[in-house]
């Protein structure tokens, strides 16, 4: 192992940086603040940044699924110091195959955040009642931006009139310029080119939104390079994980159309469709004895869509339930649509506010994250460190599910 120090930082490696100042193991041990573990891995498949809450992410040289792999094995060469460290969550990664990693070096996340949402349509509008609502304490304001400016007087005008009667502070609501979209630490797009009207069952729903709103979000993704935006980048828009595929690969395409890494890093970017998903799946587990386990014990993995993922249990893991629950979370949504009325109040506040506020605060949420060019659905949380992914020892039959949806997304764009 190497020892650096820069900038008052300390930083480690398993490779030899001739540029960076030495230190010994014994300086670098007295730190008592986050350290940095610098790593060379492709920037095509690998994050900037991320939390090490396990030791065998010292030593991984490529990032796939297997990032929610709990790894069993042991690694007595590491030092205990380095060891509790990492017990303790105080070791960041970073990749210094970017050109701008030394930033991860000096950021910081809010105390308060600022927030602004492009597109007040159903969704949009219901995800901004549910942040001014529920985010008081760590929302700071929320910017609202949309091309129609009927829309934008509307939702200001009602939404800054929700109040108790004491009068108690909410976050308020402004209308946006379009050049002040990405002056935020966290954007939610929330735009759909298209929505299949009801009756329209019929359709791959999340194929024709995707060939709609990637045109939309790919723009959107071309600004945020420009503006150099450097907060989150939410995609609330379905389908999450592949818009958040197409959105990282449009700010990172030069004006030739070549990729570099100049653009929203893999990690800014999370894709907000997976926490409905564990929520439908709760409202069924409910409703039986045989399932109700599911509430404390299950998990939802993947997307917001056809290719879900629902396990009944980890520990004691049940294919044939688990298939039920995955079956009755995916297809609730035409369960709703049958009543007339298109699904969008609970993907708004399950998989919006609720995951959005969760994120803001350091919480154990569901979203779509970066693992190996892919952005998988999977329980997480951001802290001052990075993302940190839910480790877990799975069964076999459920890992062998996992790979088939990681197979698909990672073909499908």
């Amino acid at each position: 192992m190497y020892y650096y120090k820069m900038n008052d930082k300390t930083l480690i490696s398993t490779f030899q940086y001739e540029n960076l100042m030495s230190i010994t193991e014994e300086d670098a041990s007295k730190d008592t603040s986050t350290i940095y573990l610098l790593k060379r891995l492709d920037p095509k498949t690998s994050r900037r940044s991320f939390s090490v809450t396990h030791p065998s992410l010292i030593f991984t040289k490529k990032e796939d699924l297997s990032l929610i792999q709990f790894n069993k094995s042991s690694y007595p060469q590491l030092p205990q110091w380095l060891l509790k460290k990492i017990e303790d969550k105080q070791v960041t990664a970073v990749n210094t195959l970017y050109e701008d990693w030394q930033k991860v070096l000096n950021y910081a996340l809010p105390k308060k955040w600022r927030i602004h949402i492009a597109g007040l349509g159903d969704v949009g509008g219901t995800l901004l009642i549910g942040l001014r609502l529920l985010g008081a304490d760590v929302i700071e304001e929320i910017g609202i931006y949309d091309r129609d400016i009927h829309k934008l007087k509307r939702w200001e005008f009602e939404v800054n009139q929700i109040s108790s009667l004491d009068g108690a502070r909410l976050p308020n609501v402004k209308i946006l310029e379009e050049e002040q979209v990405f002056d935020c630490d966290l954007f939610a797009f929330c735009i759909a080119g298209r929505v299949p009207a009801v009756g329209e069952e019929q359709v791959d729903v999340r194929m024709v939104q995707l060939e709609e709103n990637s045109k939309i979000i790919n723009l959107y993704g071309k600004n945020a390079r420009e503006a150099g935006f450097e907060g989150i980048f939410a995609v609330v828009s379905d389908p999450v994980d592949l818009l958040c595929k197409s959105v990282y690969l449009a700010s990172n395409r030069d004006a030739d159309g070549n990729l570099d890494t100049m653009g929203l890093s893999p990690e800014q970017i999370r894709g907000y469709g997976l926490g409905v998903m564990n929520a439908r799946a709760l409202y069924y587990a409910k409703q039986s004895q045989d399932t109700q386990h599911f509430i404390k014990e299950g998990r939802a993995f993947g997307p917001h869509g056809q290719d879900l993922v629902i396990a009944d249990s980890i520990e004691h893991y049940n294919e044939a339930i688990s298939l039920f629950l995955t079956e009755k979370a995916r297809t609730a949504n035409l369960e709703l649509r049958k009543t007339g009325f298109k699904p969008y109040i609970a993907p708004a506040l399950s998989s919006g506010a609720l995951s959005i506020i969760a994120t803001i605060k350091g919480e154990w949420h569901y979203s779509a994250t970066f693992m190996g060019g892919v952005y998988m659905g999977s329980k997480n949380r951001l802290t001052q460190e990075g993302t940190e992914v839910e480790m877990l020892d799975l069964p076999d039959a459920l890992y062998h599910r996992l790979e088939t949806t990681y197979h698909k997304l990672r073909d499908a764009l």
